[in-house]
This record gives structure tokens, sequence and C-alpha cells, in this order.
């Protein structure tokens, strides 16, 4: 984070002023003060997550990034932004901060990788009403875990206090990634019939689908820190709090050894409203929808009797990556080696006509996770 709070220069006296001779920026709401110190506190991690080609640190009005320094010879910037999205409300409502920061990041570079892109930088916003240093950090703590988790610089931010447009005790994450990939090595490419279609297991519900989440908890009549009844040892808000999976390294070494075509990340909309994204014109993905399901879907079906169609289309039922590769086996033997569970699930096949849009035809077996449990 770059500066301590969303301000504009302050006179040198400002806060200094006498109470009862004029108006502070602290009596307003916003604490310069409480801005620097967040700063100070998070400076080591974000140094720590420094990569070849950062240039500077904290601080300025501008990072900057070397993009030779970092090995490119004809590079295309590649960039995203997302949130965390409702799942803060748990965050927000259980005081567990520390890992939505790992969400933050992954739904942006998961969705550099699936082009092709290594993540070169990351920048945050973090708006609240009042700020809390304590819970603030624990954030960016997590924002620079998911960052050296994934290779990329957190070379800044900005953290906004903003008296009257949250609630007491919220705040709100939006996260920017810049990635670069080589001109002739992006993703999609020449996605045929035939492709074979391999999936990455999730870690669980990730970042989407949280407001349906929070309505079928609501329904249970379970709290926050009620026993978790599919996943033994936690709280409720501890398993679902489960930070979303990063999956950089897998999809660049894969990309990097030539064995990939194409990837998606699974993300809103579920397997449904991401894999046809990439694919062309002409073809359409056929799945056996069989693999594991992490049992915090099957929970959910039950406990908010959510049809298996509607499941499909709002999470990502255990996938959070799929890939399109032409050849599998060598796809998950590299997987397994490095300790990823992989599955085979499907193959792209042709359409009725070459100019048919991409679709999707997924079938669902009888035992599969998350099947039969809806109303």
């Amino acid at each position: 984070m770059t500066s301590a709070a969303s301000t504009s220069p302050t006179p040198p006296s400002s806060d200094a002023t006498d109470a009862a001779s004029g108006a502070t920026y602290r009596d307003a709401g916003v604490d310069i003060a409480a801005g620097d110190a967040l700063v100070e506190v998070i400076k080591p991690a974000a140094r720590a997550t420094d990569r070849p080609g950062t240039m500077g640190g904290l601080g300025g009005f501008g990072a900057l990034f070397d993009l030779k320094a970092a090995g490119f010879t004809d590079p295309v910037l590649v960039s995203c932004t997302d949130g965390v999205g409702t799942k803060l409300m748990i965050a927000i409502e259980s005081g567990l901060h520390e890992t939505v920061g790992i969400d933050l990041v992954a739904m942006c570079v998961n969705d550099l990788v699936v082009q092709g892109a290594t993540p070169l930088f990351f920048l945050d916003y973090f708006a609240t009403g009042h700020l809390s240093v304590d819970d603030a950090a624990k954030v960016v703590r997590g924002i620079a875990a998911g960052c050296s988790g994934s290779g990329c610089a957190l070379v800044g931010g900005e953290t906004a206090e903003m008296p009257g447009m949250y609630a007491a005790g919220h705040y709100d994450l939006a996260g920017f990634s810049v990635g670069a990939a080589e001109r002739t090595a992006l993703l999609p490419r020449d996605i045929r019939p035939g492709d074979t279609l391999v999936g990455l297991p999730s870690a669980g519900v990730h970042s989407n689908g949280f407001s349906l989440v929070r309505a079928i908890v609501k329904r249970s009549g379970l709290a926050w820190d009620a026993p978790c009844p599919f996943a033994q040892g936690q709280t409720l808000a501890q398993a679902l709090m489960t930070p979303t999976k990063l999956y950089v390294h897998q999809v660049l070494n894969l990309h990097h050894a030539g064995l990939l075509q194409a990837a998606a990340h699974i993300t809103g909309g579920g397997l449904p409203g991401n894999l046809p994204r990439i694919l062309p014109h002409g073809t359409r993905a056929v799945i056996d929808a069989a693999w594991p399901v992490p049992p915090v879907f099957g929970w959910l079906a039950k406990a908010g009797k959510v049809a298996t169609e509607e499941m499909l289309r709002v999470f990502n039922c255990g996938l959070g990556m799929v890939l399109v590769t032409r050849d599998p086996e060598t796809v998950m033997k590299r997987l397994n080696d490095a300790g990823e569970t992989a599955h085979v699930i499907g193959r792209i096949e042709a359409a009725d006509s070459t100019d048919a849009p991409a679709s999707l035809d997924m079938k669902v077996s009888p035992d599969f996770g998350v099947a039969g449990a809806g109303a």
C-alpha cells in the first residue's frame, strides 16, 4: 500500500488544531496517524514479495516495474481486477481476517495465468469507515502471502478511511494485478476436437457464491463459531474461509513446457459459465461430472435444498481450474509428480456447425457429490 489514507495533502497543523478553534480531520473520522502506522506495519510483508523487475518501494505516488529486468523480450501486458465479494461478511462477522487477502490475490492471478501470463505485480484497495490497524494488517499480510505464493510483487495500493460509507467494523477489498507473456506464448491457442480436459481440484468454495452460502447458513440456524458439520475440528466460519487456491505455478509450468492449449479459471458461473469462454466457435466441451467433490458442496446442497443444476451454475463444485491439453498422459504425470491431484473430466468435440457458439454438454453421475441433494 503506497498511501496511508484516501486523503488530499493536509497542512502540517491540521491534526494539531485546537478543538476549540476549529475542526480536525480526526474529529471528522479520519485518523491519518493510523493510516501511517498501517503502512509501517505492512512494509516488511510487502518488501518480502519483491521479484526481478521490482523498482523502489512503498510510499511513492506510483509503482515502477522493469519488464526487461524481469526477463521479457517482446511482452504483451495482461491485467485484471477483482474482489472477494460477500465472503468478506463472514470474515467481518467471525473476526477471521487472515486469509481474505489470499483470496483477493488468487482471484486476480488465476485469471492472469489462463492467458499464459506470468503475474508480475499486485496492488490492493482497502476501504473502511474507521481504520483498525490490527485488522487491516491481518488482511494485508494475507495479500502478501498470496503474492509470495504466486511469485508477484506487492508494489502498492490504497487505504481509504471514509466515515459514513461503511457500517462499524466493515471494510471492502479490491485487487488489481498485471502480468506479461511473450507475444508468441499467449493462451488460448489452437483448440481442436480431440483435445482433452483436465480438472484441477478446488480448495472449497473459493470466493464465489457467498451470498447463497450465507443464505444457506442463515437457513441452517448455525452460528459462525458452531462446529462445522462437514469438516471435523473446525468452526463453520473457519471451514468456509478456506482461501481460494493459487494455480499459478501448476498452470505456468505446464504452459512453459508447451503442454497446454488453454486453461479456464472456474469462478462465478461454475463450469457452464466459464469453460465455454475459452473455446472457439464450432466446438463444445463434453464433460462427465464424476470427480470427487469437497464435502462443503454436499452440505450446501442438502442444507439449502439446492438443485444440482443450480449448484453447478453457482459454485466450482470441486474444480477450480480446467486445462485443455493434447497430451493428457504427460500433464497428469507432471501434476501427480508435483503432488497435485488432477482428473481427466472430458474432451473437446466438434459442434454441429463450424459457426455454432461454443457450448458445454455435461453428464452428471448419480453419485456426484451434489447430485440429488437439492429439492
